[in-house]
């Protein structure tokens, strides 16, 4: 690796000799050291001689192919940041590239601020990943941000990723239940990067119906549906020069995934009802409580958007895998309930946070901080008081009961003569009856994404009616 007062070192492999040459000078000028390759083999020969901190290579190469370099290359470096070229037609080549350790890739035509903006969002992470390599696992090292309590291990690993990744342009996409807090985890990522001083702008794809989401996202033009009067820009328009918060990616539907990885890659869009190309520069924050693989598996995830997502994952692990943190948040929420309803609260007894520890947590952090907000809220028994103030206590915290769930050791039992697809199917019905026909309703009573719904639909024979309006 070249000090970082040196220029950075790209190694091009490009069989096309024009090509090759344009991409030489070009990166020259843009202050770059450039070697290049006509082929595969040159390249790991140069490899072998220098290490480069980034290499830009084409997949189409004669000899070994560009993904045979790719894994080769990988084998002898697996920090080496991997850029590939690609022709339109042919992204899933790309696609298995990313799967195999590329870093990222372009398309063929493509711009040549377009290579240079990649090349330089890899270098920025990569420089800043060696860097950090070195730094976290100092002792002791903790990290702090406003409005997020993490004193366990696992959160303070979490504020670590956040750390290290803040600073940079990469796409970060966030995992965990619902109710961790990965909206607060994507504000601190927004607040701690070179793009504080612009919007954060946060969208919930569920909360808006399918059919508003694209116009929502990507703006639109006069008369662009009805009712559509004037002209709209969408929130990647509001977010320009700053950060886009999109929650539960997963349930975003496949036509607007579409546009998503066109942003991604190219940074650009059309509004709905529109010609004109807009362009922006955003970058992405996406999170998700369900499983993007299995979604993958289904056919209801585009598979190389999910690999342009995947550039930087954060796991935020659920309140049951890090109950340390129980009394610093409840007494955190205690504080900020008891002053905005002026009671005088000012601590929780050993039985009432007894009584948070050993319970199980399904709703999270957020299930937490209704339950103080709501202890808050009713206290104020004069036998609790102490001469400190009130104590929240035991009686005034009000958890699910767990006596109406089965136990650890109790096994689910079926209706009695129905089988678990039978079972499976039926609820599915009744969802769905429940929902008067609104897919996206039963979809909500049932957990599952629109488009999961659908695929049940499908593969449990039941019919898929279209949806009816929602009366929310």
């Amino acid at each position: 690796m070249n000090p970082r007062n040196e220029k950075p070192v790209i190694l091009i492999v490009e069989d096309e000799a024009k090509m090759r040459r344009l991409l030489e000078l070009q990166l020259g000028e843009e202050g770059f050291a450039v070697h290049s390759a006509a082929d595969a083999e040159t390249g790991l020969q140069l490899l072998a001689r220098e290490t480069p901190n980034l290499v830009v290579t084409d997949l189409r190469l004669p000899g070994m192919s560009g993904l045979e370099f790719l894994q080769a290359v990988k084998r002898a470096n697996a920090a080496l940041p991997v850029v590939v070229m690609t022709a339109y037609g042919t992204v899933e080549s790309a696609v298995e590239a990313m799967k195999v350790g590329a870093s990222n890739y372009v398309t063929k035509p493509f711009s040549f601020d377009q290579l240079v903006l990649v090349i330089r969002k890899e270098l920025d992470s990569h420089r800043l990943r060696e860097e950090n390599r070195t730094l976290r696992e100092a002792l002791g090292r903790r990290y702090a941000y406003n409005n997020i309590v993490a004193q366990s291990d696992r959160m303070q690993a979490v504020l670590a990723m956040v750390e290290r990744v803040a600073p940079t342009n990469s796409t970060v996409l966030l995992g965990g239940e619902s109710g961790v807090g990965k909206d607060l985890i994507a504000r601190a990522i927004h607040e701690h990067s070179q793009r504080a001083s612009g919007p954060f702008i946060k969208i919930n794809s569920t909360a808006i119906p399918e059919n508003l989401l694209e116009s929502e996202l990507f703006g639109y033009e006069k008369g662009a549906f009805s009712g559509a009067t004037g002209t709209k820009p969408g929130k990647f328009e509001l977010a320009d020069k700053g950060t886009m918060f999109l929650d539960e990616i997963g349930d975003v539907p496949g036509a607007i995934q579409v546009k998503l990885l066109r942003v991604l890659q190219d940074r650009e869009f059309e509004r709905l009802g529109g010609t004109k190309t807009h362009k922006v520069d955003v970058r992405l924050v996406a999170a998700t409580n369900r499983d993007l693989r299995a979604a993958l598996e289904e056919g209801t995830f585009r598979e190389d958007l999910y690999y342009r997502l995947n550039v930087v994952a954060i796991d935020i692990p659920p309140l049951r895998d890090h109950k340390e943190d129980i009394p610093a948040l409840a007494n955190f929420f205690l504080e900020r309930y008891a002053r905005e309803s002026a009671k005088p609260v000012t601590s929780i007894t050993p039985e009432a946070m007894k009584k948070l520890m050993n319970y199980h947590w399904p709703g999270n952090v957020r299930e937490l901080q209704n339950i103080i907000e709501r202890g808050v809220t009713l206290s104020f028994a004069p036998s609790s008081e102490t001469a400190q103030g009130t104590m929240l206590d035991a009686a005034d915290i009000y958890l699910d009961d767990p006596s109406a769930r089965p136990s650890a050791g109790t096994p689910h039992v079926l209706p009695p003569g129905m089988t678990l697809e039978q079972w499976e199917d039926e609820t599915i019905r009744e969802a769905l009856r429940r929902a008067n026909g609104n897919k996206s309703q039963a979809a909500r009573a049932l957990g599952l994404s629109r488009n999961a719904l659908r695929y049940r639909l499908s593969k449990l024979g039941v019919p898929d009616p279209p949806d009816k309006e929602s009366s929310d």
